[in-house]
């Protein structure tokens, strides 16, 4: 059975999650650690658990989500994987960074390998499938675990809200969409794991959601 390791970093309160099971294989997605004390919790947490990171992955590569990239890169050695549409956004973050005044002292690497939707991902007896959900950036990936029933789901769904669409790439139309044709039918009981706040689940979001109901 897949566990779901949470942490909240840096100045946007962003969710960074390490999926692993029994094998202690694990995929880190979202690394948000900015600061060193972040870092080093981060990976004192890893070895703590005896964990071995065998990917990386952005759901989306805004500012927030990509800020501990180059560590995780360097200290296990992974390549960076996202979807092709989310280069753009991953090449425009030191821009953002100078607009949100946030230095970026270590930068992201680029991504070398592109995760497309239905890829899978596997590790350790743990299987996760790729859903192309875009709306809140061009091209953001949530990653439906079937057989433990959760999703890491970015900034696409959240508990009581949605992701925001007014930065670039953002499109709320198709936001709303991807989230009642592709979120919603994966089944009421699936736990939703967001890039901010707490947990939910498919069944509170379409029950109680205000920007789905």
């Amino acid at each position: 059975m897949a566990e779901v390791l949470s942490f909240t970093y840096n100045p946007f309160s962003e969710n960074t999650y390490v999926v692993y099971d029994d094998t202690k294989e694990c995929v880190i997605f979202d690394p948000g650690c900015y600061t060193s004390t972040e870092r080093n919790a981060f990976q004192a947490k890893i070895e703590e658990l005896g964990l071995k990171p065998v990917r990386l992955i952005n759901t989306h590569c805004h500012i927030d989500h990509v800020f501990g990239n180059a560590l995780v890169n360097r200290a296990y050695g992974l390549e960076l994987e996202i979807h092709r549409g989310e280069i753009p956004v991953l090449e425009s973050v030191p821009m953002v960074g100078q607009m949100y005044g946030i230095p970026i002292p270590d930068p992201s690497p680029a991504a070398t390998k592109f995760i497309e939707e239905d890829d899978v991902i596997s590790f350790g007896n743990t299987i996760l499938r790729a859903i192309f959900t875009p709306g809140h950036s061009p091209a953001s990936l949530s990653f439906f675990c079937e057989q433990d029933r959760f999703l890491i789901a970015g900034d696409v769904l959240f508990e009581g809200s949605i992701g925001r669409t007014d930065l670039p790439g953002g499109d709320h139309t198709i936001l709303i969409n991807v989230i009642k044709e592709k979120l919603f039918p994966l089944g009421d009981d699936v736990v939703v794991y967001p890039g901010h706040g707490g947990a939910t689940t498919i069944q509170a979001e379409r029950l109680t959601n205000p920007f789905l109901t």
